[in-house]
């Protein structure tokens, strides 16, 4: 499985705004550079009053389909 790790700030204003909608993307650069583009509506279970913040640690199967995320130190 290949993983790719991201850091994240969004507002809650900004996800609202930019995220909500079905099928919405979030284009972003993973730790090693790679520019990277996964669905918004992975990062729901971690949006709190202060948007969603932190680093992710994104699992994916050989053809690039999402599998996990889950939040790191």
């Amino acid at each position: 499985m290949n993983e790719i790790i991201v850091d994240i700030r969004i507002s809650p204003d900004e996800y609202v705004k930019q995220y909500r909608a079905p099928s919405c993307m979030v284009s972003t650069y993973a730790r090693d550079g790679r520019s990277v583009r996964f669905p918004a509506d992975i990062l729901q279970p971690f949006l709190l009053h202060n948007g969603i913040v932190g680093s992710f640690k994104i699992s994916f199967d050989a053809a690039g389909k999402f599998k996990t995320i889950i939040r790191i130190v």
